[in-house]
């Protein structure tokens, strides 16, 4: 797919590596040069252009991006603009960073298709995960459903799939199963990465330092995270 992001802040630019890593056309658009030139190198394009400026908008393939979205994160009226002349326009599909409610009002009464809050979210997301106990990372799918991953409950270690009876016991499903590899970075400093081992079989053996990656709902994996204080 092909983006328009604008703004390279710390959220914007952030967004725009990650998209281009994952194969994506990005085109990274601030009115900062220093910005730019920081990311030009790790994304699709990046370019210097005011995008509150209506006429200078009109040179960004427009036609030709899936999204457009407006990640401004410091200057509201900025943001209130550049959202307007995108939406003005008529780009497929318009995502909008706000601020606060104030802001989103405005933007929403311009008629943006999504509007995000990226720290509200990440302090959310945070919050769910700091209240359950054994919960390495979590992605909320309802206010009753959730995907966590947890690590691996002493009473498992050892056992197949099939034996731990996971999802007969407290309705939950294992995705996948994630492991901690040890590596060297640039620095020589060791680190941690996570390798996915992908679809798991009824066969596969629990091992000490697993990381489960459940989906079920909150009740339930609450009472699975319990289980090494009862033991």
């Amino acid at each position: 797919m092909k983006y328009i992001i604008v703004g390279m802040g710390n959220f914007g630019g952030y967004l725009s590596m990650r998209l281009t890593d994952m194969g994506h056309e990005v085109i990274g658009v601030d009115n900062n040069e220093a910005r730019i030139d920081l990311i030009k190198d790790k994304i699709t394009h990046a370019v210097t252009l005011n995008a509150t400026d209506q006429q200078a908008v009109q040179n960004l393939p427009i036609k030709d991006a899936d999204v457009v979205i407006v990640a401004i994160g410091e200057d509201v009226g900025a943001s209130i603009m550049c959202t307007a002349i995108f939406k003005q326009l008529s780009v497929k599909r318009l995502i909008a960073r706000a601020i606060n409610s104030l802001h989103e009002t405005v933007i929403r009464s311009i008629g943006v298709d999504e509007i995000i809050h990226p720290e509200e979210e990440t302090a959310d997301r945070l919050s769910k995960r700091l209240q359950m106990k054994g919960v390495l990372d979590s992605l909320e799918i309802s206010d009753e459903y959730n995907i966590v991953e947890v690590k691996l409950p002493k009473r498992y270690i050892g056992m197949q799939v099939s034996e731990a009876n996971i999802r007969k016991e407290f309705f939950l499903n294992i995705l996948t199963v994630i492991k901690l590899v040890d590596k060297v970075n640039m620095l020589g400093i060791k680190t941690q990465e996570k390798r996915v081992i992908g679809v798991i079989t009824p066969d596969y053996l629990l091992e000490e330092g697993d990381i489960l990656l459940l989906f079920g709902k909150i009740k339930n994996i609450r009472e699975f995270l319990n289980l090494d204080d009862e033991e």
